[in-house]
């Protein structure tokens, strides 16, 4: 179960929501310069080449977190950000997430390695017919913690990336589709600065300059040993 706070533009709400359907959209870029990028920058650690893109992952829902301490098996995970959608029964809102993947396992199998780490997501929510108008004004950026120096390790906006609205229709085959209720996607990231590593602690954020607000969260990481 996830809880939220809903942000409306004169009042909010606290809400519990049960998600039955995660689904992690993958290589989402708009751009297939920008595709490229990400891919040679996971090729770099192993990472093999996608089939098809974007391509859509289903993750068991109970990988889903609201934390701010993250425990990870070995050193080799790092968080991403990413717009996510949340379909309720009042339609669709957003929040943020990071994509939190095990990077060694990553170059034995993409799929499978999404499934090592938790998902974790923000605990606010904006309603997506707000924001859908300047969508691709929207901005995603991320800080990580590496080494005690906190640096900027992702920052771009949206029109990076796919419309929600596009990556659901291709997700369920049909035109202008929406995700039912209680299923929730993450939408895509953007390359990191200086290529994918991971951190310490990870900071996400999505700012919207239209409407002056931001979504943020943050989460330190503990590796845990591996033991043979």
């Amino acid at each position: 179960m996830l809880h939220f706070t809903r942000n409306w533009a004169e009042r909010q709400d606290r809400i519990a929501v049960a998600i039955d359907s995660l689904i992690v959209a993958g290589w989402t870029g708009r751009d297939q310069h920008a595709i490229e990028h990400h891919i040679e920058e996971l090729a770099a650690i192993g990472v093999p080449r996608p089939s098809t893109t974007p391509l859509f992952y289903r993750i068991g829902t109970g990988q889903l977190a609201q934390t701010t301490h993250l425990q990870v098996l070995g050193p080799d995970s790092s968080g991403e950000v990413e717009p996510v959608i949340v379909a309720l029964a009042d339609g669709l809102w957003v929040t943020l997430g990071s994509d939190h993947t095990d990077r060694k396992a990553e170059a034995a199998g993409v799929a499978l390695s999404k499934q090592l780490c938790s998902k974790v997501v923000g605990d606010s929510l904006w309603r997506f017919d707000e924001v859908a108008p300047h969508w691709d004004q929207l901005i995603l950026r991320s800080h990580a913690t590496i080494g005690g120096q906190r640096m900027l390790y992702q920052e771009g906006a949206v029109a990076g990336i796919r419309d929600p609205r596009d990556l659901m229709a291709r997700y369920l085959g049909q035109a202008e589709a929406i995700l039912p209720a209680g299923s929730l996607m993450f939408c895509g990231t953007l390359g990191a600065i200086g290529g994918v590593r991971p951190s310490d602690r990870f900071e996400m954020e999505l700012f919207d300059p239209v409407l002056g607000r931001s979504l943020t969260a943050g989460y330190s990481v503990e590796a845990l040993p591996v033991i043979a």
